[in-house]
């Protein structure tokens, strides 16, 4: 086998073995045989960030949170290593402590150009609203009507003119209106909960043992699994890119997520969580808030095997309160049994 035909049957040797990650991606599409139009569409990518990507031109790409997106595209439609691209490209870009720059290309120079005329036109427009009311106002205005009656009559002082009702002393105040009590079925509050409701040291301990936790609020846009075939969720609390690739290198998901936007892991399905940003995360198991992701790289079994472990600890608690309100249940009844018992007993003598 000669050399070219072996460098392209391992894609780690194109991206290691290249002068610049730009000469690799150059290279592999050529090989491939295809334009960077037809690459573009396949990946939806700019053609001007891919020719920079290829021409090495850092200074045209936008913020690396979204070039690293774009790196890891390229990569998979060319056949190459995505990781390994993703890597090299940190690499050889230089950081800078800037903030994030469109990735649009958008300029704002005709925006602040045309600015001092909007704000022009508003203030003439809030002008003409102002003076408009201020004229409506001035010609409203009247003197003073003095009253039709020059003198208040007699019998108005006296309280006997007519229509006239004089206050006494204040009544008391209505009775509230009469709502039935609410009808509980006798046990059913035991069963459902395991606790007993007369045991006021057992509902005071259920009060403190049991704390309240976050649950799963979509704000956003859900993506993955169905609910029914998922027991993780993977929520952005601010904009962070996500990426879940597959044992065998194919991405499963890929996504710049906005604040609120979730995930849903499915669970037959062996992955890895890729995020920029794993404090941006926040992860949640069987619907309740479970903690942020602690690394960038996180197994999705990792996350699935916890998710089980926590739903079978709390259907065996669930099981636990259930055998405890049946035993105290069982007790009640002997209890009153022994009471009936007792009380049909006549006395001696």
């Amino acid at each position: 086998m000669r050399q070219d035909e072996a460098e392209w049957t391992d894609p780690h040797r194109v991206l290691t073995e290249s002068a610049t990650l730009g000469d690799a991606l150059r290279r592999a599409r050529e090989h491939s045989a295809r334009s960077i139009e037809d690459l573009s569409t396949a990946t939806r990518v700019h053609v001007r960030y891919l020719r920079a990507l290829e021409q090495n031109d850092h200074s045209a790409l936008p913020s690396q949170v979204f070039v690293l997106g774009y790196v890891r595209a390229v990569a998979g439609a060319l056949g190459l290593d995505e990781q390994l691209a993703a890597e090299r490209f940190k690499r050889e870009t230089p950081h800078a402590a800037e903030g994030l720059q469109s990735p649009t290309g958008a300029d704002v120079t005709d925006a602040r150009r045309r600015s001092p005329r909007w704000i022009a036109a508003a203030a003439v427009l809030v002008l003409a609203v102002v003076g408009w009311n201020v004229f409506q106002r001035v010609n409203l205005m009247q003197d003073p009507t003095p009253p039709a009656i020059s003198e208040t009559p007699e019998t108005w002082s006296l309280g006997s003119a007519p229509g006239v009702v004089r206050l006494g002393a204040p009544r008391p105040a209505p009775p509230d209106q009469t709502v039935p009590a609410l009808y509980i079925t006798p046990g059913l509050e035991a069963e459902l909960t395991g606790i007993d409701p007369e045991d006021e040291a057992a509902v005071q301990g259920a009060r403190v043992d049991a704390p309240v936790q976050a649950a799963f609020n979509p704000r956003g846009a859900t993506y993955g699994a169905a609910p029914t075939a998922s027991s993780v969720v993977i929520q952005a609390r601010r904009a962070a890119s996500l990426v879940v690739r597959m044992g065998d290198g194919r991405v499963l998901f890929a996504r710049q997520l906005t604040a609120g936007e979730a995930w849903r892991a499915p669970s037959d399905v062996s992955a890895t969580v890729d995020v920029s940003e794993p404090d941006a995360f926040a992860v949640y198991m069987n619907g309740e808030y479970d903690g942020a992701l602690n690394a960038a790289l996180t197994p999705l079994s990792q996350l699935n095997s916890r998710a089980q472990a926590a739903a079978r600890r709390t259907a065996a608690e669930a099981a636990a309160r259930t055998e405890r309100a049946v035993q105290a249940a069982a007790e009640r009844a002997q209890q009153a049994t022994a009471s009936a018992a007792a009380a049909t007993i006549p006395p001696e003598g």
